[in-house]
């Protein structure tokens, strides 16, 4: 195409204006120096996959090759805002061609946005073939804005907050997932479409389960898992821990602690890159709360959370006298928590985002909370407290591993930090809150979007987020509700409709 020298486009790719995140001031001190070190390596890369976190919590990505991806870096690539638009079936569930409805016109006739790597980001994935590095970037509109939909600038405006007040938060990622062996069937696509997806994958489960840590039973996925364990090392994330949980094929993955921005991150790479790499080995990889197969246990996503105070590095969960009883906490600490159960139904939707996450509430399930309320080394609770000084922290166990991992931190994170600000007095004592937090979380997605609505979400993703959010989740409401309605009265059982439209997109 660009056989005559005059028709090639500079080498840089920004025909003739200044490159985008020069324009626009994308990058801090940081990023600058890692682009740099990125640009130096390119010629031992043969493609990069340059991806965005939508709504939903997943990857959306674009695959360029090293000599395209050397103008992206620096200018940012067009995507589609059809993530912002589709619900987890693919229906259009925001209107891009009229009045939106969201308070922005930046879906407006699905015109395309620009996604900004961040060089922070940039991983080379293990393997063998092309030589294929993974990049995460950030959402702008064309004016060098922030998009207004971004969920993980939300996460940003949260860690700034903390910053402000000289705090940072400290993240650990406690995650349940399911691997399954995949059985010879077709690829789902019959009946699949808009707002309609086609048969989940069949598998089976690797072991017969209910044998809670034994040897044995993680020996069976051993030979998934422990390679998988080596890659997650190898490209520098902190594997903690690979576990056999409850159910059959049920795994647990731990991390150490990290920021919380870089916690999300994280989260966002595991899960993409459990699912592919599951798949390329023959099996099936899901983080689907409670999938229907017989006898699968629910799993879920525990987010352990502490905060550090910058000026002298300690923790300031952590209680000044002897440990032991409520004296492990401090008044911020018990501020802290407060915060986190008095937004508990109000943000719930942002942790448990699914019509299937909430099967994990029911009352059979013994160690998945169903109450608001918090208690020292107690699983049952919402939110447990571990550890004794420096190591004082939280462990949150309401979401659910599918959840958007920007969108599920920057909540708690948020009410953790409200609740330090408005519930302690000029001494830095505990003063409590007005009004005590609700009893129990909401039983449904319906009575989670109900609270969110009513609740302050606005103030923590702005208007527009919060609005799409809404249709979204209202879109995937409806169209289980319509299908349910049309079926025979069923019992507590997971339906086919969750099983499709969750069990392989998650």
């Amino acid at each position: 195409m660009y056989s005559r020298p005059w028709n090639r486009p500079p080498a840089d790719g920004s025909v003739g204006r200044p490159a985008f995140v020069a324009q626009f001031g994308c990058w801090d001190g940081e990023q600058v120096a890692a682009a740099e070190r990125i640009e130096a390596g390119l010629d031992g890369i043969d493609l990069v996959r340059v991806a965005f976190c939508d709504p939903h919590g997943l990857a959306r990505s674009k695959t360029l090759t090293a000599a395209a991806f050397r103008a992206v870096l620096r200018n940012g690539m067009d995507f589609s805002p059809g993530p912002f638009l589709f619900d987890t079936g693919h229906a259009v569930a925001v209107d891009f061609l009229g009045d939106a409805g969201i308070g922005s016109d930046a879906v407006a006739g699905a015109g395309d946005f620009v996604v900004v790597p961040d060089p922070r980001t940039f991983q080379l994935l293990p393997g063998s073939g092309p030589r294929t590095a993974w990049i995460i970037g950030d959402e702008f509109l064309r004016d060098g804005s922030r998009h207004p939909l971004s969920t993980r600038n939300v996460l940003r405006q949260v860690g700034a907050r903390y910053a402000a007040q000289g705090l940072t938060p400290v993240v650990g990622l406690e995650v349940e997932w399911y691997l399954t062996r995949l059985l010879p069937g077709p690829p789902g696509h019959r009946g699949n479409g808009f707002g309609l997806q086609g048969a989940a994958p069949l598998v089976e489960p690797m072991n017969s389960g209910y044998q809670f840590n034994l040897d044995s039973l993680y020996d069976t996925v051993a030979p998934v898992t422990d390679p998988l364990a080596l890659r997650l090392l190898e490209l520098g994330l902190p594997l903690r821990s690979m576990e056999h949980e409850s159910g059959p094929g049920q795994v647990e993955t731990t991390f150490d602690p990290l920021t919380a921005f870089d916690a999300a991150d994280a989260m966002l790479f595991f899960r993409t890159l459990v699912k592919q790499d599951c798949r390329r080995r023959g099996y099936h990889a899901s983080f689907m709360a409670v999938p229907g197969i017989d006898s699968f246990d629910p799993s879920g996503w525990h987010i352990h959370q502490s905060v550090l105070d910058n000026a002298t590095g300690r923790n300031v969960f952590a209680a000044q006298g002897p440990a032991g009883g409520d004296g492990a906490l401090s008044a911020r600490g018990r501020a802290y928590v407060e915060g986190l159960l008095a937004r508990a139904a109000d943000l719930c939707l942002l942790s448990v985002p699914t019509v299937n996450g909430y099967r994990r509430f029911a009352p059979d399930f013994s160690l998945s909370p169903t109450r608001v309320g918090w208690a020292f080394e107690d699983r049952s609770a919402m939110v447990r407290v571990l550890g004794e000084g420096s190591s004082t922290h939280f462990e949150n166990r309401i979401g659910e591993p599918c959840a958007n991992p920007y969108l599920a931190i920057a909540a708690q994170l948020w009410a953790g930090l409200d609740g330090m600000l408005n519930r302690t007095g000029p001494d830095g004592t505990a003063t409590g809150g007005t009004a005590g937090p609700p009893e129990t979380l909401p039983r449904s997605l319906a009575e989670s979007l109900a609270a969110f609505r009513d609740g302050p979400a606005g103030d923590l993703l702005g208007k527009p987020l919060a609005a799409c959010l809404t249709r979204l989740k209202k879109s995937e409401l409806d169209r289980f509700e319509t299908w349910r309605a049309a079926q025979p009265p069923q019992s507590g059982q997971v339906t086919e409709w969750e099983q499709r439209e969750y069990f392989e997109t998650y």
